[in-house]
C-alpha cells in the first residue's frame, strides 16, 4: 500500500508539472468554475439539475434545492462527504458522529440516499467505500420525496454528488496538507485542453492518516480520470473514470452508555474516554477498492430537440474487520457484577459489489401559445445491484477497562459468498410549464418495476406537480405534491420463528408550501413548510422479529439564505425544523428537532496583490431523545464552531482550516437500545497549493 501512495503521489505531481508547461496562466485559471468565486456564487443562486433533470433556475423550481459548491464546502474544511452538507437547512450531517466506514446524512428527519451524477452507487452498507468530495464540482441537496426522476429513494430526500469534467481550457492546481492527527495529502486537479473540441481532466489525491481514535487510520489513494470530446457543436461525449483505496478502521466504536455517557454505578471509578479503541490493532480494519466507469452523451438535434445518454459500472471489494462490546443484552447495565467484565463481539465481513446504472432522455422544448414555454422531459432508466457477503465472528468476555489486546480471537470469513441482487426499470415523463414568464408548473409521473434475488417483484407509480409564480419585488411562493417508494428486501419474521408475508414498499407523500425571495441575483431566501406521510416503515422487534409500521408523519419547517458579492463577501444561514410522529415506533424521536447554522466569509487586499480571506462558521443541533420500554436517552444540544484564513497570493494559495475550532467534546447521538457515537473533536488543516 506505501508502494501504491508513492506511485499515486509521484503521478499526481507529474501531471500537474506536465500540464503546467502548457498552461496558460491565470487569467484562464480564474474562468475555472471550481477556482473562481463568481462562477461559484452563481451555481449557488441560480441553476439547478438534481430537482428536474433539466438546467433550471432556483426561481423557477417550486420545491427548495440546496447547490453547495466545492469552493463553498473545501472553504469550511470539509473531509468528507457528509461534511459537505453540513451548513445546509433541514440536513443533520454526520448524525451518529464521524464514520470513517461510511457517509450520513439526515434530511428532513429521515436518513437520505447518495447518488452519483443522477444515478444511486450506493446498495448496501459496508459493501462499498466513502467516496471523495475533492472529486466533485458540487453537491446537489433535494429535500423531501423525488422517486418521480429518480426511482426508489428516500422519504426524506437525496443528496447528488457531481463529477468534475473537463472544460475546453488548460488549468489545474496541486496542493499539499498536513493537519491533525498526523494528517499528510498531496491533492491534484489538472485540466488540460489538447484541441478545441478534445479536453482531459485528472483528479487525484493521495492522504497518509491517522484519526482521534487510536489505531484507526485514515489513508487514501484515489485517481479520477476523463475525457470530454464534442465531435460537432451538438454533440457533448464524457468518459469518466476512479480508482480509489481506502485503508482505514471505524471512528465509531459502539461504545456503551453505561460508563461512558452515563456513570458505571457497579463501577464508580470507571469512566472510559469518548474516544476508546475497543478493538484489536492490527486486525481491526475498514479496507476497500472501488473502480468506477461511466459516461454520457448529449446531442442537440434541433433548438427544441435534446437527448442525454448515461451509464456507470461499479466494482467493489470490502473487508470489514471490527470489535464492539455487547451494549445490547442489558444496555441499562451491560457489564458484569464487577463493572468491568463486558461481553466482546467480533464481526469480519468481505463484501464485495456490482452495480450497473443508465439513464436516458429526451427532452422538447415547444410553445403552445404566445406566452406559453414547454420543456417537456421522457425517459427511461435502469439499474442492476449484485451484493455478495461471507462472514466469521464470535463473542468472548473482556475486561473493558484493561482490555489484553494481544490475547483477543480472530476471525476470517471463509467459503462461498452469499449474493443478493436487485433490477429496477422505470419510466417517466415531466412537463415544466412557463406562463408569460411570471408562473411555472412542473408535471410528472413514473412507474418502475422491481425485482429482488429472492423472487420479489414491486411495482410502482409516483407523481409530483408544483407550481411557482413571481408576484414582483423578487418573491415567488410555490406549492408541491410530491411522491416516493423505497423496496424494502426481504419478508417478515414472525415472533414464532416463521417466515411471513414479503415486505411491502415503503412509500411516502409530501405537501409543500413556501416562498423564494431573489431581489438580486446572488441574493436567495426561501421559506418553506412541508407535512410527509411515510407507510410501510420496517420495525425490529425481540427476538428477531420483524414487522412493518403503519404511519409515520414529519411536519417541519425551514428557512434559508444566501447572499455574496463576487469575490468580497459571502453570507449563508440556515434553520430547519422537524418532528416525527409515529404511533407504532417511539424510537424515530432520536434525531434532532432543531437545527441551525450560518456561515460567512469576507475578503480583504487589492485584485493585483496579496489578498487575504477570512471565514468563520457555527453550526447547532438540538438535544436528541431515544426512548426504549427500558429507558429514555436525551442528548444533549451541541454547537461547533468552524474557521478559514486564506492567503492567495500571484498563483499561490495558504489556508489554514479549522473544524469544531473550541474543541466541543461531544456526542452526537445515544441509542437507548445501549451504545453512544462521539462527535469528532477539533481538526486543523494547514494547506499549501499552487494554480496555473
Amino acid at each position: 500500500m506505501l508502494a501504491a501512495r508513492s506511485l499515486a503521489l509521484c503521478g499526481v505531481a507529474l501531471l500537474a508539472l506536465s500540464a503546467n508547461a502548457t498552461a496558460r496562466a491565470e487569467d484562464q485559471l480564474a474562468a475555472s468554475p471550481e477556482n473562481s468565486n463568481d462562477a461559484q456564487d452563481s451555481i449557488v443562486v441560480t441553476a439547478a439539475n438534481a430537482g428536474t433533470k433539466t438546467e433550471t433556475p432556483l426561481i423557477e423550481l417550486p420545491q427548495p434545492i440546496k447547490v453547495i459548491s466545492s469552493h463553498q464546502y473545501l472553504s469550511q474544511g470539509a473531509i468528507s462527504i457528509s461534511d459537505t452538507v453540513k451548513y445546509a437547512a433541514g440536513v443533520l450531517a454526520n448524525p451518529y458522529g464521524r464514520d470513517t466506514r461510511v457517509d450520513g446524512f439526515n434530511v428532513r428527519g429521515i436518513d437520505a440516499l447518495q447518488f452519483r451524477d443522477g444515478m444511486r452507487d450506493i446498495f448496501s452498507y459496508y459493501a462499498s467505500i466513502t467516496s471523495d468530495p475533492y472529486n466533485f464540482d458540487r453537491v446537489e441537496i433535494v429535500r423531501g420525496p423525488a422517486s418521480v426522476l429518480f426511482g426508489q429513494g428516500s422519504i426524506g430526500g437525496l443528496v447528488n454528488l457531481v463529477s468534475k469534467t473537463p472544460g475546453f481550457e488548460t488549468r489545474g492546481e496541486i496542493s499539499m496538507v498536513y493537519g491533525s492527527f498526523d494528517r499528510k495529502e498531496a491533492l491534484g486537479d489538472v485540466n488540460v485542453a489538447l484541441t478545441d473540441n478534445l479536453a482531459i481532466r485528472a483528479v487525484g489525491r493521495v492522504r497518509d492518516a491517522d484519526t482521534y481514535i487510536d489505531h484507526v487510520p485514515d489513508d487514501r489513494v484515489m485517481f479520477a480520470p476523463s475525457i470530454r470530446w464534442q465531435p460537432t457543436p451538438d454533440t457533448d461525449i464524457v468518459l469518466t473514470g476512479l480508482y480509489q483505496e481506502d485503508d482505514t478502521g471505524s471512528t465509531s466504536q459502539f461504545l456503551p452508555i453505561v460508563g461512558t455517557f452515563r456513570p458505571n454505578e457497579a463501577y464508580p471509578s470507571g469512566r472510559l474516554g469518548q474516544y476508546a479503541f475497543v478493538g484489536k490493532p492490527g486486525w481491526d480494519r475498514y479496507n476497500g477498492r472501488s473502480l468506477q466507469g461511466g459516461g454520457s452523451i448529449t446531442h442537440s438535434f434541433s433548438d427544441a430537440v435534446r437527448l442525454s445518454l448515461k451509464a456507470r459500472y461499479i466494482d467493489s471489494n470490502l473487508e470489514y474487520f471490527t470489535h464492539y462490546t455487547d451494549s445490547y443484552t442489558n444496555p441499562t447495565n451491560p457489564f458484569d457484577t464487577d463493572g468491568r467484565t463486558i461481553g466482546l463481539y467480533a464481526d469480519a465481513s468481505d463484501a464485495r459489489m456490482n452495480v450497473f446504472s443508465t439513464d436516458n432522455n429526451l427532452q422538447f422544448t415547444f410553445n403552445t401559445g404566445a406566452n406559453i414555454e414547454h420543456k417537456l422531459l421522457v425517459g427511461v432508466d435502469y439499474s442492476w445491484n449484485k451484493v455478495g457477503k461471507r462472514y466469521a465472528g464470535g463473542v468472548e468476555t473482556i475486561d473493558l477497562y484493561e482490555i489484553d489486546r494481544d490475547a483477543l480471537l480472530t476471525y476470517y470469513p471463509t467459503g462461498p459468498f452469499v449474493y443478493e441482487s436487485q433490477k429496477q426499470l422505470g419510466v417517466y415523463v415531466q412537463d415544466q410549464i412557463r406562463f408569460f414568464d411570471r408562473v411555472s408548473v412542473v408535471l410528472g409521473a413514473r412507474r418502475d418495476h422491481v425485482t429482488g434475488s429472492s423472487g420479489q417483484k414491486d411495482n410502482a407509480t409516483t407523481f409530483r406537480a408544483g407550481i411557482i409564480g413571481e408576484m414582483g419585488a423578487g418573491i415567488s411562493p410555490f406549492f408541491s405534491y410530491t411522491e416516493s417508494f423505497l423496496p424494502v428486501a426481504g419478508s417478515i419474521q414472525n415472533v414464532d420463528g416463521t417466515i411471513g408475508s414479503p415486505y411491502r414498499p415503503q412509500t411516502g407523500t409530501q405537501f409543500e408550501a413556501g416562498v423564494k425571495w431573489q431581489p438580486a441575483p446572488n441574493t436567495l431566501v426561501t421559506v418553506t413548510a412541508f407535512h410527509i406521510k411515510e407507510r410501510n416503515r420496517l420495525l425490529y422487534l425481540a427476538g428477531n422479529a420483524t414487522t412493518q409500521s403503519g404511519e409515520l408523519t414529519t411536519k417541519g419547517f425551514e428557512v434559508e439564505a444566501s447572499h455574496t458579492l463576487p469575490g468580497n463577501f459571502e453570507l449563508l444561514a440556515n434553520y430547519g425544523y422537524s418532528k416525527l410522529k409515529s404511533e407504532v415506533n417511539t424510537s424515530l424521536d432520536y434525531m434532532p428537532r432543531h437545527t441551525a447554522s450560518i456561515w460567512s466569509t469576507k475578503t480583504f487586499g487589492l485584485a493585483d496583490a496579496a489578498q487575504l480571506r477570512l471565514g468563520g462558521g457555527v453550526v447547532y443541533s438540538g438535544k436528541s431523545i431515544s426512548t426504549s420500554s427500558l429507558w429514555s436517552i436525551v442528548t444533549p444540544s451541541r454547537t461547533t464552531v468552524d474557521a478559514l484564513a486564506e492567503i492567495n497570493w500571484q498563483s499561490w494559495r495558504f489556508a489554514v482550516n479549522a473544524t469544531n475550532l473550541l474543541n466541543n467534546k461531544y456526542y452526537a447521538s445515544c441509542l437507548a437500545r445501549g451504545d453512544c457515537f462521539v462527535g469528532a473533536p477539533r481538526n486543523v488543516m494547514g494547506t499549501v497549493g499552487y494554480r496555473f
